[in-house]
């Protein structure tokens, strides 16, 4: 999305998760967007090894944090459509839940690891 404007609240795909956020820069090739809502919870494990735990590092990744800055490529960035942001808590909480639903539809050693990730991440988030 190259025709952005600064306060233009979009919708920017980052790493392996989703966000709602403001655009505050204009940074050339990239815009520096500010973190309001979350759509999707960035994945769990390694990525360049998807679904593998064997011979991996298994990383836990945590969403960004409510206001937190994220420095995103153009083309990953889209215009927010809907009329109201998420509360930023309530769209953590279910992404979180809709990425574990997700998880629990086959039963796989990645899967169960990934989900105890996140269980571990929802109780650092919410506790």
């Amino acid at each position: 999305m190259d025709n952005a404007s600064i306060g233009d609240i979009v919708k920017a795909h980052y790493k392996s998760g989703s966000y709602i956020g403001e655009i505050v820069e204009d940074r050339g090739e990239n815009y520096l967007v500010k973190v309001l809502a979350v759509v999707k919870h960035p994945l769990q494990g390694d990525l360049h090894n998807y679904g593998k735990t064997e011979n991996v590092f298994f990383h836990q990744r945590k969403a960004l944090s409510y206001l937190e800055k994220m420095n995103v490529s153009k083309p990953a960035v889209h215009p927010y459509t809907e009329d109201t942001i998420p509360d930023y808590q309530a769209s953590l909480k279910q992404s979180l839940n809709e990425m574990k639903e997700k998880l629990t539809k086959e039963d796989s050693q990645f899967n169960n690891q990934a989900k105890e990730s996140l269980d571990d991440l929802e109780r650092h988030y919410f506790t």
